[in-house]
């Protein structure tokens, strides 16, 4: 089977992101199947160039056998509702028309967020006569709404008839978590099915202790809480920062935030503010050099805003710290924290509760064998049951009946 993915946001083992597609994708080629991308040029979190950001599209044959068209994308960073719909808008005509020109497509793939993208991919799909599997990996535009990302009464309606339009013309739908099901289905979806967030186990390695990157990074011995992902609205990192500032008096504690993010600036600026000399911020780094990120690490954080509506989300970042074998402090509440409590891999907290998150901390420093049992428990536990192997099983499964004879 060939399938055609179309994915802004896809990102490779060198590039800093989530590697979910890139390792399935992966996966579907060692299977048999042809594997196309249309992606863009520009980093999404970073804003920076990671492919030719010439007009006509580069080609890429990766290594394990996928094949990326870079595409035309409007260059720069989410800062504004204008910019974010020219980068988007951009993606959507460039990969729809390079799209056309892609042959003997027997599935076409389209995911969301953005959800723009999932337009191009149904288009494609009824033009070309094939199936459309469509992915929702985040429930847009409800989280922009809840955020107050997406304000403008007219936007929402159209952005939530193309969500329902979308929904309901897809030939099989798939989710990222099982908190998204019941929403989907509210909204016209069929029988959606969960291809859950995972992670590729053998990137992490329990038992490292990340010395070089504590030494480059100056951290010593200290008890490392590390936070590794997105600097956005969604992450309320500023609650983080104030976990660190009542963990001041904690000499042998350290705050980590690794990622970038358009509110990287600000917290920069908060952490001056606030004399936080036990926060370090590193920048982004790719997929394949988390595993010695993480190893460096002693517990690490999940947090998101305390808005209802995320507690449906399977947070990529989480995969990775039970990979890795750390224990995890999560400041989130739904189906994840049911996930990591089922696991036995960590400690939870109310989410936008600062006090709350820097007494989890203390705590771990003071009994480290707490701290290794939790992490041991979460590393089993995502060899079980969220091995991205064993998950591009299940797709597998699912796409093979959409090809037509």
């Amino acid at each position: 089977m060939h399938i055609l993915l179309i994915h802004q946001a896809f990102t490779t083992l060198d590039e800093p992101g989530g590697t979910r597609h890139y390792e399935l994708a992966g996966h579907l080629a060692a299977a048999g199947h042809r594997v196309t991308v249309i992606a863009s040029p520009i980093s999404y979190l970073t804003g920076h160039p990671v492919g030719p950001a010439a007009p006509r599209p580069s080609v890429a044959d990766d290594p394990q056998g996928v094949r990326i068209l870079r595409v035309y994308t409007y260059p720069g960073l989410h800062r504004s509702f204008g910019r974010r719909v020219l980068i988007f808008f951009s993606f959507m005509f460039s990969s729809f028309f390079v799209g056309l020109k892609v042959k003997d497509v027997d599935l076409v793939w389209g995911t969301s967020p953005p959800i723009f993208q999932g337009l191009t991919a149904w288009a494609l799909a009824r033009l070309k006569r094939r199936p459309f599997l469509f992915e929702v990996r985040d429930l847009w535009p409800a989280f922009a709404v809840a955020i107050g990302v997406l304000k403008n009464r007219l936007a929402i309606r159209l952005a939530e008839s193309l969500e329902r339009f979308l929904y309901r013309r897809a030939d099989r739908i798939i989710v990222n978590s099982p908190g998204f099901l019941e929403p989907v289905r509210r909204l016209g979806g069929r029988e959606p099915v969960v291809i859950p967030n995972g992670v590729d186990v053998g990137m992490f390695h329990p038992q490292a202790d990340g010395r070089e990157f504590r030494d480059r990074w100056n951290l010593g011995d200290r008890f490392v809480a590390m936070y590794a992902g997105a600097h956005g609205v969604s992450n309320n990192l500023g609650i983080l920062l104030e976990a660190a500032r009542l963990l001041l008096d904690e000499p042998r504690v350290a705050v980590v935030l690794v990622g970038d993010g358009m509110e990287k600036p600000a917290l920069l600026a908060k952490a001056t503010a606030l004399r936080l000399t036990n926060l370090t911020f590193v920048p982004s780094l790719p997929k394949n050099e988390m595993g010695r990120a993480l190893a460096a690490a002693d517990a690490c954080i999940g947090i998101l805003k305390p808005i209802p509506l995320y507690a449906t989300v399977y947070p990529n970042k989480i995969f990775d710290y039970l990979a890795a074998g750390r224990p995890v402090i999560l400041a989130m509440q739904g189906v994840i924290l049911d996930l990591v409590e089922q696991a036995g891999a960590g400690i939870p907290v109310p989410p936008g509760d600062a006090p709350a998150l820097a007494q989890a901390v203390r705590r771990l420093a003071a009994d480290p064998q707490q701290a290794r049992r939790l992490g041991l428990a979460g590393r089993a536990f995502v060899e079980t049951h969220y091995d991205r192997r064993k998950l591009a099983g299940e797709l597998i499964r699912i796409i093979q009946p959409m090809e037509k004879p």
